[in-house]
């Protein structure tokens, strides 16, 4: 027996997220039906219809914010003379998880794919030369995941910068090869931070 239309049509949404399958999706949607009431849903409702108009990108370092620029750009606490380049937002909640990183952040919003069609005019790149050019930068910890992907996307800001007199490093050991920031721990991610090396 098939689900009522409009039921159907919410497990569809809720397999759009990734990870999610269908039988999830269908746990989802019938917990969503049974246990939420209609002002749980218009709550909910009001929440996502508003998301990407009350969050967006800061100006500055590209992470997610609702003031612009973002806390940590306006932090005067915050060394400016590091800054951490990683490839989505969730890294940089990752890394201020663990409280130990008092720099400043680039984010990229993706890594090169060009399999994917992701390519340099698709990343947060031009700003970010922009940001070494006209900030007092002395260091850029490059955190791009262990994957092919943030590897290559590694070694092409490393190519672009290596003539100029900014040290580059990249996070060191702590991050096994080929997983995401967003799945490490908070010693993970300091102990990789602070064995970072030169590149």
């Amino acid at each position: 027996m098939n689900y009522p239309q409009a039921l159907e049509e919410l497990i569809s949404d809720f397999m759009r997220y990734p990870g999610i399958g269908r039988k999830t999706a269908e746990r989802y949607a019938l917990f969503t039906l049974d246990k939420w009431s209609q002002e749980d849903l218009e709550t909910f409702a009001m929440h996502v219809s508003h998301i990407k108009q009350t969050i967006k990108r800061c100006m500055i370092c590209g992470h997610l914010t609702d003031i612009d620029p973002c806390a940590i750009c306006q932090d005067p606490s915050r060394d400016p003379h590091t800054l951490i380049v990683v490839e989505s937002p969730k890294d940089v909640f990752s890394i201020e998880r663990s409280g130990k990183y008092k720099g400043v952040y680039h984010v990229l919003h993706g890594a090169l794919s060009p399999m994917d069609g992701v390519g340099p005019d698709e990343l947060n790149l031009k700003k970010l030369w922009e940001r070494l050019h006209e900030q007092p930068i002395s260091e850029v910890i490059i955190a791009t995941s262990g994957t092919q992907e943030g590897e290559s996307t590694a070694m092409y800001i490393h190519r672009v910068m290596k003539n100029t007199d900014i040290r580059i490093s990249r996070i060191g050991y702590g991050v096994p090869v080929g997983a995401n920031l967003e799945y490490a721990d908070d010693q993970t991610l300091v102990k990789a931070i602070e064995n970072r090396r030169t590149i």
